[in-house]
């Protein structure tokens, strides 16, 4: 079996340490890892987003996010609300506002303040590089 070179080992573990760390992150603000990321994406895409759309954007199972939304809509955090055909938006309650605004708002601050250690060429290349990555690695991928 041949081994992965240094710069995928690199890159791999790159990113495992960036989901640890929002591992950390749900900890820290009392969410679980799913409910974190339904929450997040929720405030990042706008309300009335739909699952499909969470699981798109966060690569996580429909199981998954159906489940966390579930369990949300119990705890009285967000509701579903009809939208075409069978799709159900999903809204924040009262409570559900003041729960993003207390833990997923000041994460996301974090993330600007993070960005805003690089200059903008330095953000602009991080860009280009990902992007010229992805495209490369879809390609592949569709070959399989």
């Amino acid at each position: 079996m041949e081994e992965h070179n240094g710069k995928v080992k690199e890159f791999n573990g790159l990113n495992r340490e960036i989901e640890g760390l929002y591992h950390v992150v749900s900890r820290k603000v009392g969410l679980s890892d799913g409910a974190f990321t339904v929450l997040y994406n929720i405030w990042d895409m706008g309300e009335g987003c739909l699952q499909r759309d969470i699981c798109s954007a966060a690569c996580v199972s429909k199981q998954t996010v159906h489940s966390v939304v579930k369990k949300l809509e119990q705890e009285g955090v967000v509701y579903l609300k009809p939208g075409k055909g069978r799709e159900m938006g999903i809204f924040l309650t009262e409570g559900g506002r003041a729960l993003v605004e207390e833990k997923i708002v000041p994460v996301a601050a974090m993330e600007e303040e993070a960005f805003g250690h690089l200059t903008e060429e330095e953000w602009r290349e991080h860009l280009r590089v990902m992007r010229k990555y992805l495209e490369y690695f879809r390609t592949k991928v569709k070959e399989l």
